[in-house]
């Protein structure tokens, strides 16, 4: 069982950390510019990250449903579900993309920022919409490729176009000095690269198992509908993660630069224990299909112990690393200072988190996205309170923050973990078959 596990969670571990490491990067050059200009990428990645988040399902529902046909011996089938997925994915990217590129701004302007950090934030999201589409295609051809056991090729191509960006974005931001433009548009090529290519590989396999590639509207829709629980899901997380944004964004720009900091070591170390869940997605679907419940229960309980385990080894590694990384992401003495705070907070969430993402992933693998969306509305509801108290209290500098990221990060895991081991504790959530 190990050995399965790691078998998808070690190449995944790499591909998921890849994504965050484009924005880890686009905010570390980007710090270098100004401190306007990072809390105006903070403001603008917080939207387009929700929009790409609210899309996710199109990863987790793929590759539950083709692992499941894949568990059952239906490699036909999963590789249809698979186009299906695609089709999708680039569908509602197109639609993004337009919102985006044209409503952006006064989407940034609910959140009430300066106008100099509007200005900067409208810039960036405007680029960046174009390459919205491509995201989303890498989310849904990754899902067949997870689906169907195989989490490598997802690797070597995320990790390209990550060491790809790299240079890329230092070219366009410094030598040809576009600043804000230069890194969203660096970004937005490296995006379209990685689609293309997984892309391109879907169409393969389509065509040696005889499915066709042309959209089947009916089939695309179903694929949507099946979907919905998840989105629901997912917009519940995204929920508190805006009220998050929304109250830094009150706190100030330096508090705000320091959230949007913290945030993108949060999303990589949330993604990385996520390697673990995508581990449980695909072998729970795979397990679930071939009418194997025993092994279900096994994977179940060994992923609970590494994705403890796995907290506890983050948490280590940002306590031991907290006094360094503000220093590498921003020269600003006050946003360190803040950041650092944070980053205590998400320390101690670090072990619940890893229980949480695990059981997540599992509940997915299973086609329980009913009960998740349920339980991830409630959980929402508990949490956003927190935040409230935060926005109307009198508190500023470091201790705000921290405040913040306690309501937002510690509490909302805590609810999560109580929500989801209710629901492990028997078999109801087990479907049997393909």
């Amino acid at each position: 069982m190990d050995r399965d596990i790691l078998r998808l969670a070690v190449p995944s571990l790499g591909a998921l950390i890849a994504e965050p490491l484009f924005l880890m990067v686009d905010s570390a050059f980007i710090a270098r510019v100004s401190t306007v200009s990072l809390a105006g990428l903070g403001l603008a990645s917080a939207v387009l990250t929700t929009v790409i988040g609210l899309s996710v399902f199109l990863a987790y529902s793929t590759t539950a449903a083709v692992a499941r046909a894949f568990g059952a011996g239906r490699r036909r089938e999963a590789i249809t579900r698979g186009v299906d997925a695609s089709w999708l994915a680039l569908m509602i990217g197109a639609g993004a993309m337009l919102l985006l590129a044209i409503g952006g701004p006064w989407i940034l302007a609910l959140f009430g920022p300066s106008p100099e950090v509007l200005a900067e934030a409208s810039t960036y999201l405007r680029i960046s919409a174009f390459g919205v589409p491509a995201m989303l295609a890498v989310q849904s051809t990754t899902g067949l490729l997870r689906g169907l056991q195989n989490a490598h090729v997802p690797l070597v191509v995320a990790l390209t176009g990550a060491a790809l960006n790299i240079p890329l974005n230092w070219v366009l931001i410094f030598a040809l000095e576009l600043g804000m433009a230069g890194s969203a548009l660096g970004t937005v090529i490296a995006q379209w690269g990685m689609g293309l290519v997984l892309l391109a590989m879907v169409a393969a396999a389509a065509r040696r198992e005889g499915v066709a590639l042309r959209p089947h509207l009916g089939q695309v829709a179903s694929a949507g509908r099946d979907a919905v629980p998840m989105f629901v899901r997912t917009v519940s997380l995204r929920v508190v993660l805006l009220a998050g944004t929304l109250v830094a964004t009150q706190l100030g720009a330096v508090q705000l630069a320091a959230h949007q900091v913290a945030l993108t070591v949060f999303n990589l170390l949330s993604l990385a224990l996520d390697a673990l869940a995508i581990a449980g997605q695909a072998l729970t679907g795979r397990f679930l299909g071939a009418s194997d419940p025993a092994s279900v229960r096994a994977v179940t309980r060994r992923l609970m112990t590494w994705g403890v385990g796995g907290g506890m080894a983050t948490g280590a590694l940002l306590l031991a690393t907290s006094y360094v990384l503000p220093s590498v992401f921003t020269p600003d003495p006050a946003v360190q200072e803040s950041l650092r705070a944070a980053l205590w907070v998400l320390m101690i969430a670090q072990p619940v988190a890893g229980y949480v993402f695990v059981l997540d992933g599992v509940l997915m693998g299973a086609g329980d996205a009913p009960y998740l969306a349920k339980v991830g509305v409630i959980n929402a509801l508990v949490t956003v309170p927190f935040a409230a108290i935060v926005h109307v209290s009198d508190w500023s500098g470091p201790w705000a923050l921290a405040a913040l990221w306690i309501a937002c990060t510690l509490i909302f895991m805590i609810a999560r973990a109580v929500s989801l081991g209710l629901r492990v504790r028997d078999d109801r959530w087990m479907r049997l078959g393909g």
